[in-house]
């Protein structure tokens, strides 16, 4: 059986509150006006029982009381007050209790039921008590003559007859909480329904399972996962999320994150605080490549959802693009050997011809002379760059350039060995540069030639690419070296990304990345050795 709903149970405790509540305020009205009832008695008893005690006609019966018997004169006085005053009695009586005047005749000359000793020492008195009549509230004053009280007067209304007052207000009061109870059930109604729907109808114990395995879910991926609100703030983000773009792994209680204070480059804060759909864009960091995939984050309110953020998930392509780097160095060393390999093979086959002809002192002249110019440049290579990996890099391109009819320089006047830089870094810059020049002089006019130039500056590496193409117009400098684009036609998924990558090497290098437009492009890289990087 199905546990109720979280909005269920709200929906029955918040019923029982109101009724409580309903009940709780009809109590206290009715307690108030039952209070306000005795209230208003009290003082027209008391104002009644001070105009009898004040009345001359009384004070002249009570001096007399010792002659003359007062209770002719003052009964029928005392049973107009009552029908005048709506009052259930009067009684006037002498200071030692012995009653004048009562409701019931036959009570007179009895003993008074009350308190008297305030009456008797001059000061009113106004209380309930139970007398002859039943409970009452009454209110008793003296009857004062020349500064001695002479007799005291009782006035009261019974607390039946209040009851009954008070009980007519009932009505109204039941009215009030009436429509108390109505207003607050269709309140917690509408509360109910608006937990349930955005609850979807789960209870606590369901909701806490969800929040777990969501937790456990959105932890374990490897994917880093982001949701941006519609304010642009980081209001969700995993583990791999906080590595991937440099953020603080753990954040509980703080105020989510703004994209404007997040240290993400410009083209990635415009993706998450845009909100738009991506598929696999590539964006980079500092040290990262990142695929970015993001569609907007909706939660259904009624027929029509509704757009709250982005969700957007982030998968590491670093590891990926440094391979790539690699296996482009392999296949231009391998398209290197197959050129050469090439090479060798026509001049074996000059050489082997020059041999069957007779011609036996041009074929060596000939082999002599080729080995001694393979050699020459081999040797250059090498003695010029003392990075072993970087001068078969560019062994590798001067190949590749010759074979494309480019004519590749290389001079190294200073030492990268111990410059401290990770040959990897070096591939990256110099590997993509000299990719790019060489295109760019291969789409050139002749003569087509590729210069490649590392020199010492103080503490600081100076690499410095020029070629013989057409080019970079001065309005496409800065943007030739973003990522995706490309001056090169054919754009695709493989374009636009050597200058950005070249450009992150160099900026985690703590160098400078600069580019000279015009006729042939020069591009300068300036890299601090490793010692001086920050």
């Amino acid at each position: 059986m199905r546990r109720m709903s979280l909005a269920s149970r709200l929906l029955a405790i918040l019923v029982l509150a109101v009724v409580a509540l309903t009940a709780f305020i009809g109590t206290a009205m009715y307690v108030d006006a039952r209070d306000q009832t005795h209230q208003n008695a009290g003082r027209r008893t008391l104002s009644t029982a001070e105009a009898i005690a004040d009345s001359p006609f009384v004070i002249d019966a009570a001096r007399n009381a010792a002659t003359t018997d007062p209770s002719p004169v003052l009964q029928p006085y005392a049973e107009q007050v009552i029908q005048d005053a709506d009052l259930d009695f009067v009684t006037i009586m002498a200071p030692d209790r012995t009653r004048w005047t009562h409701a019931n005749p036959e009570q007179i000359g009895g003993k008074y039921l009350g308190s008297v000793d305030e009456a008797l020492a001059g000061h009113a008195l106004t209380e309930t008590y139970t007398g002859t009549l039943g409970p009452s509230v009454r209110s008793i004053v003296p009857i004062v003559d020349g500064g001695k009280v002479v007799g005291m007067v009782a006035a009261g209304v019974r607390v039946s007859a209040l009851e009954v007052a008070a009980a007519g207000r009932l009505p109204a009061l039941l009215a009030i909480a009436a429509v108390v109870l109505a207003l607050g059930s269709l309140g917690s109604l509408g509360l109910g329904r608006y937990l349930s729907r955005v609850t979807r109808g789960y209870g606590p114990e369901e909701l806490g399972q969800l929040f777990a395995y969501y937790e456990s879910v959105l932890h374990s991926v490897r994917e880093g996962v982001v949701l941006v609100d519609r304010r642009g703030r980081v209001v969700i983000r995993n583990d791999q999320a906080s590595r991937l773009l440099g953020l603080p792994e753990h954040d509980d209680g703080a105020e989510p994150a703004g994209l404007d204070g997040l240290a993400l480059p410009e083209s990635l804060r415009e993706l998450l605080a845009s909100g738009r759909s991506a598929h696999d864009e590539i964006h980079l960091t500092s040290d990262r490549v990142l695929v970015v995939n993001q569609e907007p984050a909706t939660i259904r309110e009624g027929r029509r959802p509704k757009v709250i953020g982005a969700v957007a998930t982030l998968r590491d392509r670093t590891e990926i693009a440094a391979l790539g780097s690699e296996l482009e160095t392999l296949r231009t060393l391998s398209d290197a050997l197959r050129s050469q390999a090439h090479e060798h093979g026509n001049r074996l086959h000059t050489i082997v011809s020059l041999l069957e002809l007779g011609r036996t002192a041009e074929a060596l002249s000939f082999a002599t002379e080729d080995l001694k110019l393979s050699q020459s440049l081999a040797d250059e290579l090498v003695v010029s760059l003392d990075e072993p990996v970087l001068a078969a890099l560019v062994m590798g391109k001067a190949a590749q350039a010759n074979e494309r009819g480019v004519r590749l320089d290389a001079d190294a006047s200073a030492t990268l060995a111990g410059s401290g830089m990770a040959p990897q870094d070096l591939v990256t810059i110099v590997g993509n540069l000299v990719d790019n020049a060489i295109d760019a002089a291969a789409a050139g006019e002749p003569p087509r030639w590729v210069s490649l130039g590392i020199a010492e500056e103080g503490d600081d590496v100076v690499i410095e690419v020029a070629d013989s193409g057409t080019g970079v117009p001065a309005e496409e400098a800065d943007r030739i070296l973003q990522y995706g684009y490309s001056t090169k036609p054919h754009t695709g998924p493989g374009r636009g990304l050597g200058l950005a990558l070249v450009k992150r090497s160099v900026e985690r290098l703590g160098g400078s990345l600069a580019l000279t437009p015009g006729k042939g492009a020069v591009f300068t890289v300036v890299l601090p050795r490793k010692e001086h990087v920050p």
